[in-house]
């Protein structure tokens, strides 16, 4: 029987990965990756306002980019076994689109109109919409269709973004037919067929961030969405109805992209997922382990069986939805909004004098400014590190909360702030670093507490990411403070290795995302053994950060930011 292999394409926020897997034993054969340049130059956002955008082209560009690549170093042998390609991407990332589903920043009028283009997961100008939904779900006296959402509407989401679009661009507003999220857009421009009536939506987008469930027969109902804003009248007819698990086929690639990318127009392309998601099946989740994506940001995966999980409703999650991960069981997520982001600001707090002196030297040529600039950022972090694994729990006595971007789970809140409390003279980097580390560990451990407290047990974590691949110290912090082993995954890719696998499915050659997994999974490198000193000193330490936490909060609602 002759080999086969897959494509899995991994849309990522700065960059897209395209890499061809051995459906037989899992080798990673080709790798290419995309930096988005538009993107990368700062276009289109503007950080102090919370707005994230993207232009279709850095999509487009980098699919052709990365896709070609792969192809070029597989050589024809293993380029002709190629079978099948399936994508993930970031999410909630939907874009304004017209009748044939173009996206309305590809159009000349909207070429440079941040509002026309793919609205980031990490955009969080819709705060003030999101409230409203959140409102209008606990009062109108129907549905409450946050309850599959924890209950609580986020305004990373779907419908908090569109009506966000549709209040400011009246050009934009007028000119959408309707809206698609990226993990659509991307399956149906490579079939062929990107009309938003007739590509297949993913449940996991779907479920997820808006807000659909077949116990209402799919997306919130008209009445509720015309009473949130008469602007959103007749939309719901011309989004989705039906919604497709990630192992079902999109279709076959189209003529047109068989002959850009050089491959076969029999590839089957399967429906696409977000990156955590299907990061969690290339991280070999299963039922009760959760699949705990590391880096910026977190996103913790778990999957339990329909039967046990019952009619029960986590609450404070970012929902629950069948086969949202893998098919024939329930897909719950939760995160934290802010994890490696919060090293990386500390780092540039830090870096931020030595930056403006450098800028303002003659003593250095340019070059050797940048090169001096690159080599400490790459240290700093990993030399705070150092400096602070030498330091007891509980020594310095400072607490952080881990709320710089707001709190995602349990309990979405955008309007929290990090703190950092107990500073006195004596503390220094190290010991700041430190306390941070084990907030962004605390909130984690947050997580897992709410998941218990609601009836959903955990019986081990899969770590994946850069920070779980390069921070031993954050891993063993982390460890320590759930009290728990944590495992990590081997594969460096591993949501480009879940989308391998799902194609792999979509395509035939397995019946089951276990199958594939069985198969095509790279195992795991690491285990992290947490310290039962540490996980003592911890268990006090976390009800401190539960207790800061608490009076924060609660002086944040007595006293909103803008009064």
């Amino acid at each position: 029987m002759s080999k086969t292999f897959t494509i899995g394409v991994d849309y990522g926020t700065d960059s897209v990965r395209a890499v061809v897997v051995n459906t037989d034993t899992g080798e990673m054969v080709a790798e290419s990756v995309f930096s988005y340049p538009r993107w990368k130059g700062g276009n289109y956002c503007n950080a102090a306002e919370n707005r994230f955008r993207q232009h279709p082209l850095d999509y487009i560009e980098g699919l052709k980019s990365t896709v070609k690549e792969v192809v070029s170093q597989c050589g024809k042998e293993i380029a002709s076994g190629i079978i099948g390609i399936s994508v993930d991407t970031t999410g909630s990332t939907p874009v304004a689109v017209n009748k044939e589903g173009t996206p309305l920043s590809l159009l000349p009028e909207f070429s440079e109109n941040p509002n026309a283009m793919f609205v980031l997961w990490k955009d969080h100008t819709a705060i003030a919409e999101a409230d409203e939904i959140n409102e209008l779900a606990r009062s109108w006296g129907g549905v409450d269709y946050t309850k599959y959402e924890g209950g609580i509407y986020s305004s990373e989401w779907f419908w908090a973004k569109i009506l966000k679009m549709l209040r400011d661009d009246p050009e934009v507003r007028n000119t959408a037919y309707s809206w698609v999220e990226h993990c659509d857009w991307i399956p149906g421009l490579l079939t062929g067929n990107t009309k938003p009536l007739e590509i297949k939506r993913s449940r996991c987008a779907a479920g997820h961030k808006a807000m659909w469930h077949t116990e209402w027969n799919g997306l919130p109902s008209e009445e509720f969405l015309t009473e949130l804003d008469p602007l959103l009248s007749g939309l719901r007819e011309r989004l989705y109805k039906d919604t497709y698990t990630s192992e079902v086929s999109a279709g076959y690639l189209s003529e047109e992209w068989a002959a850009e990318l050089g491959l076969s127009t029999k590839l089957a392309v399967g429906v696409g997922a977000f990156d955590a998601h299907i990061g969690a099946v290339g991280g070999e989740v299963k039922p009760y382990y959760m699949s705990k994506v590391m880096g910026t940001s977190t996103c913790d995966m778990l999957v339990v069986d329909e039967a046990e999980v019952g009619g029960n409703l986590v609450k404070g999650i970012c929902g629950q939805v069948d086969g949202s991960i893998s098919p024939g069981l329930v897909g719950l997520e939760a995160g934290q909004s802010a994890f490696g982001d919060i090293y990386a600001w500390f780092r540039d707090l830090l870096l931020w004098p030595l930056e403006k002196q450098l800028s303002q030297t003659d003593l250095l040529e340019e070059e050797t400014k940048v090169k001096l600039l690159n080599e400490i950022k790459d240290r700093t972090i990993n030399d705070l590190s150092e400096a602070a694994t030498k330091i007891p729990p509980e020594e310095t006595g400072v607490l952080a909360l881990d709320w710089m971007n707001g709190r995602r789970t349990p309990d979405a809140n955008p309007y929290l702030k990090g703190v950092i409390s107990g500073l006195t003279l004596g503390s220094d980097a190290p010991a700041i670093f430190r306390a941070l580390v084990e907030a962004t560990a605390f909130g984690s451990r947050a997580i897992v507490e709410r998941f218990r407290d609601e009836g959903v047990r955990i019986d081990g974590v899969i770590a994946m990411g850069g920070v779980a691949k390069k921070s031993p110290f954050v891993m063993q912090t982390v460890a320590d403070v759930m009290n728990m082993p944590i495992l990590v995954a081997k594969s460096d890719q591993t949501c480009a290795l879940g989308a391998a696998m799902a194609a792999s499915v979509v395509a035939g050659k397995f019946t089951s995302f276990e199958a594939a997994q069985k198969s095509m999974g790279a195992g795991y490198e690491k285990e992290y053994i947490p310290d039962k000193m540490n996980a003592e000193k911890y268990n006090v330490l976390y009800q401190k950060y539960l207790k800061l936490g608490k009076f924060i909060e609660d002086e944040l609602t007595n006293y909103p930011a803008d009064e």
